[in-house]
């Protein structure tokens, strides 16, 4: 039975406030609005040197107004949708704690405990020494160890999360290759960390940067741009979110909110919504609402924008020419939007903006003058996203050792940089030990003030708490875990949905009558490309028994000549990432001219990427855009050929012919 009032009055008089429990919504730094009719509150234990825990076992909850909310024994709430107010209790027998709920015109809110042994936070942050607050702001990645993919955890591993009092790591599609392992790693890495709780973070994007090797393969951002639907854009979000939540791991370094309105973009293209600010707001916006609502700490990336580069940030230092008036109501607008919607995080992008911060740098590659890129700038991080655009949550610069920083500036320089310019995670920096002990030292000689690593580590003490991310007093045993996400990842709903959104984004760009094609009238097809065209040749085999593969980007022969002339139906899998890959030029695109130019009435293309590709050969007679080389993608393109999927997909760029010429519209889309 749960204590009654008089005997928790008692308890709570003879507590000890040092060990006493708390609800850790009461803490000052949570929001006091509710969001969603169930929500889950938690419990928490100061224990020495200003650290807290979360406390799940031997506990009792109780709602003293069960007509307006009950709660579980796991601490879950359940509004019943009528007005009024009561109040959570919860004890472990030794000590007690409350908060209220009220709830009026529909809005509920939290109405908390307002004394000062509930800010836990400003508590553990006066306890912390200088380098328990940089351990706070360091991710680094533990990809390979000893040249090898780090699957699970080894002592040396655990030993720097603990040295160093690492705030996080970030995880790659190395080390997460089975469910199972993926959650035994997750587990080890948490147990090593001996301080507030572990950002375990991944890429887990959808499309053409997925991490998971045993989640669910959703088509990308491009894809739900091209569906037009935050209905499933959300869905996505909240999917994803459910499959690294059930593995343990808390943060997605998603979504990625760059307007892709450069078609020569070598490295966001398909990873962007589109190119039109809003719709890559309203999907975003939607998508990390998906994300959120499954318990994930989501990131907007890469801010102020990485669109209308032409340059890959991983290779060279991209520049963004415009004036802030256009930054604003383009690459600015949809941070500003998820901003306003509660994101959590935002990453910087490694690419300059001149006329945001004009100031130039001598690099240390070649001693020329560059100007400063955004992720070390105080003018953008500061200056710009927090003052002018006021974001409270989290800034995380990209990975430091992209050759857009790497090259140009020092391991330590820049994380120096990165920390004055407002960054509160350092990720990936190059060199742990040198990074940790340079910021240490930049924080002794005066070059960096502690109440800058306050301001981060107070934020990501906020994010961790927002996120139910704490040390856990009783660890859930792994097999529990496993059995969890065996259960979650993959699974049938997530896949009706990935089958869905990869139906609704294919695009048909381009038809002269010869879609769809009645697999009855036709002998033989033949498959033509390199890159994951044996994907594409297995998804057409399902619909015909004769589906032979030439495999080539170069210019056939003439047998394959033969062979296309003598095929009553060729599909062309073309696949670009950069503007030279799909130049008339290259021979993958000769190849193309080549076979239209010989089958011209019975040949259609398949952009498997790039829905620009078609740029390269306007004149084929049929062209579809699938955004994507994901299994369901290209099923999804063999069903619109064949018939059995109706095309809706419209177009989330607009095609160029040349600089002056537009081919196809932005919203351009066929069916049949």
């Amino acid at each position: 039975m749960f204590a009654g009032m008089g005997q928790l009055k008692a308890v709570h008089a003879d507590r000890n406030d040092n060990n006493s429990l708390i609800i850790a919504q009461n803490m000052p730094q949570l929001s006091e609005e509710i969001k969603g009719k169930t929500f889950s509150l938690s419990a928490l234990l100061p224990i020495e040197n200003g650290k807290y825990v979360e406390v799940t076992e031997n506990l009792k909850w109780k709602s003293a107004n069960k007509n307006v909310a009950s709660v579980s024994d796991e601490g879950i709430v359940t509004l019943s949708g009528q007005n009024g107010r009561t109040m959570i209790f919860v004890t472990n027998g030794t000590s007690f704690d409350r908060i209220a709920i009220h709830v009026k015109n529909g809005k509920a809110s939290f109405e908390k405990q307002k004394e000062k042994k509930y800010d836990l936070i400003s508590n553990a942050i006066q306890s912390m020494s200088v380098k328990e607050k940089i351990g706070q702001m360091l991710m680094p990645d533990f990809r390979n160890w000893n040249g090898q993919p780090v699957t699970e955890m080894n002592d040396e591993i655990r030993e720097l999360v603990k040295k160093y009092h690492l705030g996080g790591v970030i995880l790659f599609r190395e080390n997460v290759v089975t469910t199972e392992q993926t959650v035994r790693l997750v587990d080890e890495y948490k147990k090593a960390n001996e301080d507030y709780g572990l950002l375990l973070s991944i890429d887990q994007e959808g499309g053409i940067v997925t991490r998971l090797q045993s989640g669910t393969d959703f088509p990308g951002n491009m894809a739900l741009g091209a569906t037009r639907s935050a209905e499933l854009a959300e869905s996505v979000g909240h999917a994803i979110g459910s499959e690294l939540e059930s593995l343990g791991i808390n943060m997605n370094l998603a979504p990625v909110l760059d307007v892709n309105n450069n078609p020569d973009n070598p490295v966001i293209g398909v990873r962007s919504f589109g190119e039109d600010p809003k719709l890559v707001a309203e999907l975003g916006t939607a998508y990390t609402k998906g994300l959120q609502n499954a318990g994930m700490a989501a990131t907007a990336k890469h801010f102020p924008g990485h669109g209308d580069t032409a340059v890959d940030s991983h290779l060279g230092l991209p520049s963004v020419p415009h004036e802030k008036e256009r930054l604003l109501e383009v690459e600015l607008y949809p941070f500003q939007q998820a901003m306003n919607q509660g994101i959590d995080a935002i990453m910087t992008a490694h690419v300059t903006f001149p006329k945001i911060d004009p100031t130039t740098v001598i690099s240390k590659k070649d001693g020329t003058e560059i100007a400063l890129p955004a992720t070390l700038s105080h003018e953008v991080l500061t200056n710009l996203m927090r003052n002018e655009m006021g974001f409270e949550g989290v800034i995380s610069t990209d990975a430091l050792n992209m050759k857009a920083i790497a090259d140009h500036f020092g391991a330590v320089d820049a994380v120096i940089r990165a920390v004055n310019a407002g960054t509160d995670i350092v990720l990936m920096p190059v060199g742990l030990e040198e990074v940790a002990n340079g910021l240490y030292t930049a924080v002794e000689n005066g070059e960096i003030k502690e109440q800058r690593l306050n301001e981060s580590v107070e934020r990501l003490l906020t994010l961790k708490a927002k996120r139910g991310i704490y040390k856990q007093a009783t660890e859930t045993p792994v097999a529990e875990k496993i059995a969890y996400a065996e259960k979650v990842v993959g699974n049938n709903a997530h896949k009706e949905v990935e089958k869905e959104v990869a139906q609704k984004s294919i695009t048909l760009v381009k038809n002269n009558g010869l879609l769809p094609v009645d697999k009855n009238n036709v002998n033989s097809v033949v498959v033509i490309g390199s890159s994951f065209s044996g994907s594409l040749q297995n998804a057409l085999s399902a619909h015909h028994s004769s589906v032979e593969l030439i495999q080539t980007t170069k210019p056939l022969n003439e047998e394959q000549l033969l062979k296309v002339k003598q095929a009553d139906l060729v599909v062309l899998g073309t696949y670009t990432f950069n503007v030279s890959g799909r130049s008339p030029s290259s021979s993958q695109m000769q190849m193309v001219n080549q076979v239209i130019e010989t089958a011209p009435a019975k040949t259609v293309a398949v952009g498997i990427r790039n829905p620009y590709d078609i740029m390269a050969f306007p004149e084929v007679s049929a062209y579809l855009a699938q955004y994507g080389f994901r299994d369901a993608s290209f099923k999804a393109a063999a069903d619109t050929i064949f018939g059995t999927n109706n095309p809706s997909g419209k177009l989330p760029v607009t095609i160029y012919k040349d600089a002056e010429t537009v081919l196809y519209l932005f919203g351009h889309g066929l069916s049949y």
